[in-house]
């Protein structure tokens, strides 16, 4: 038997970070020496990770060559479906053959999961497909009827959050067997312990003052909130200094913000970072002002960081992670009344208050180790 992963992507997300750690939680703790693990390379995207997949012992399956330049433009939402659709065209008979030849695989579908879908809705084949959510899915009508049709054809939907698995089941879309909670395989030790150790340049980064933010700079994340936020605070707490790590599409709509708002010395782009560790453990506080995530992996690792943790209370992930506030405080949803009221509430907390609301992240999180990961993989296949 296999396991294949199917995780097309045009930018390196979240999703792509879970695909790898399921390789790796996999290749790890998995005793069946003959158990093969595929990934295909729809069009060279899986090129950069060259190294480390080979160092894992992965067979890659490589489908075309696109140069996805030549068709995408950095920041274009029609461009990049317009991509997507290139991707789905080109791939559709190569992974079609690669199914049929490969009878005993489970094939994990992260990204573009419709054409896997689409193929087993077509074709009969005995390899099993594992539809992974990997965020909280847009429900509308054409997805709800596609889903509802292919559904026996599913081996396994795996949910990266409870609520989202209550939210599936009440659909009544596929047979509640098959939809499971999989948390994501977030934290590996020795990464944490070997990155914590990374020196932070940036000279203003401080416990006493440095709020820190991270993620893409994209809508979802809705930065654009927490700038204005920022404003509000300092007329209060004039010391404080927002970090923000992350590149994204909104980068210049951020900066002129900043700019409009004469924010210069207090918010910080910082771009991309590799290495977040040493930034949740020198910071004041992580605050995440997400309109949705499921479940977040930097809750995860800011939590695993010991990091104070501010977080809107959007779907599909923070309220469970932060235990309906007991390990960090939650705010409504893109409210700036809650959030600076749970802001001041944090700053009058005692020493005592906010080290027990860490030890509670800390003690949640454990869920999303890549032991228990594969644990429950295994439970469900025999790897």
């Amino acid at each position: 038997m296999s396991i294949s992963i199917w995780c097309p992507f045009i930018s390196n997300v979240a999703t792509v970070k879970t695909a790898i750690n399921t390789i790796r939680s996999i290749r790890k703790h998995s005793k069946k020496k003959d158990l093969e693990v595929n990934l295909i390379n729809s069009f060279g995207e899986w090129d950069i990770f060259n190294k480390l997949l080979t160092n894992l012992n992965v067979n890659i399956f490589n489908f075309n060559k696109i140069d996805k330049d030549k068709y995408l433009s950095k920041g274009s939402f029609i461009r990049s479906r317009f991509f997507y659709i290139i991707i789905f065209i080109s791939s559709f008979f190569k992974l079609h053959n690669y199914l049929k030849k490969n009878t005993d695989t489970y094939l994990f579908c992260f990204l573009i999961t419709s054409l896997p879908l689409l193929l087993s809705l077509i074709f009969n084949y005995k390899s099993k497909i594992i539809l992974r959510i990997s965020g909280l899915p847009k429900m509308n009508f054409l997805r709800k009827y596609f889903w509802k049709i292919v559904s026996k054809k599913v081996y396994l939907v795996t949910c990266p959050s409870k609520e989202t698995l209550e939210t599936l089941s009440k659909m009544n879309i596929f047979e509640k067997k098959k939809i499971i909670f999989l948390p994501e395989p977030a934290l590996y030790l020795n990464d944490i312990r070997i990155n914590k150790f990374e020196n932070i340049l940036e000279k203003k980064f401080n416990k006493k003052n440095s709020l820190l933010c991270i993620g893409r700079l994209t809508r979802q994340k809705n930065f654009k909130f927490l700038i204005k936020a920022i404003q509000v605070l300092l007329t209060k707490y004039k010391s404080l200094n927002l970090f923000i790590l992350g590149d994204g599409e909104e980068k210049l709509e951020l900066q002129e913000l900043i700019n409009k708002l004469n924010l210069n010395d207090r918010i910080f782009l910082l771009g991309y970072k590799a290495n977040v560790i040493p930034y949740l453990q020198s910071c004041k506080c992580f605050i995440l002002s997400s309109l949705w995530e499921d479940p977040g992996y930097v809750l995860i690792e800011a939590a695993f960081s010991n990091a104070l943790i501010i977080s809107s209370d959007c779907p599909n992930g923070p309220k469970s992670i932060l235990q309906d506030g007991n390990a960090g405080y939650l705010y409504k949803n893109n409210s700036m009344l809650d959030f600076t009221k749970k802001f001041e509430e944090f700053m009058q907390s005692t020493n005592e208050d906010i080290f027990k609301k860490k030890i509670n992240a800390k003690k949640g999180i454990k869920i999303y180790t890549s032991f228990h990961h594969y644990k429950t993989i295994k439970y469900y296949i025999n790897i």
